[in-house]
């Protein structure tokens, strides 16, 4: 069995972290797989998704990592070609990724207790974000 759904979520972008957790359970919630897999995928470049315990503390050391990791003031050949600056947000978001898969039991993502699911944009403006949720299992 499989169920697909979208959710559209509006970002600030900048490395935006924003928690999805809710959302995509409530995707799911009353659909038809109980036991299965879920995925949730971003479609785009500059936009990534992945886990976190969503709190202000760990919410800012991610940043603060991704900004040691792929600078936003750094030289991309990107910029260059495209001259839109945002050449930074997909290196950021090539290297988080751009889809989680978590497992459904009985009916429930099985998320550790302080583990939530985030949506980072990391474009150089506002976006409206489309996400995938889907669910493949029984």
């Amino acid at each position: 069995m499989v169920n697909q759904q979208s959710i559209t979520i509006t970002t600030r972008g900048f490395c935006d972290i924003v928690d999805i957790t809710g959302r995509v359970s409530q995707a799911l919630s009353g659909k038809r797989v109980i036991n299965g897999v879920a995925t949730i995928f971003i479609p785009g470049s500059t936009a990534a998704v992945t886990t976190i315990e969503y709190e202000s503390g760990a919410v800012a050391d991610l940043r603060a990592a991704i900004e040691r990791i792929a600078p936003q003031h750094g030289d991309y050949l990107h910029n260059e070609r495209w001259g839109d600056g945002n050449g930074f947000s997909h290196v950021r978001a090539a290297l988080l990724g751009p889809s989680l898969s978590v497992p459904l039991i009985e009916g429930s993502l099985a998320l550790g207790m302080w583990q939530q699911i985030v949506l980072v944009d990391f474009d150089n403006k506002a976006r409206s974000r489309k996400v995938i949720v889907s669910a493949v299992g029984e």
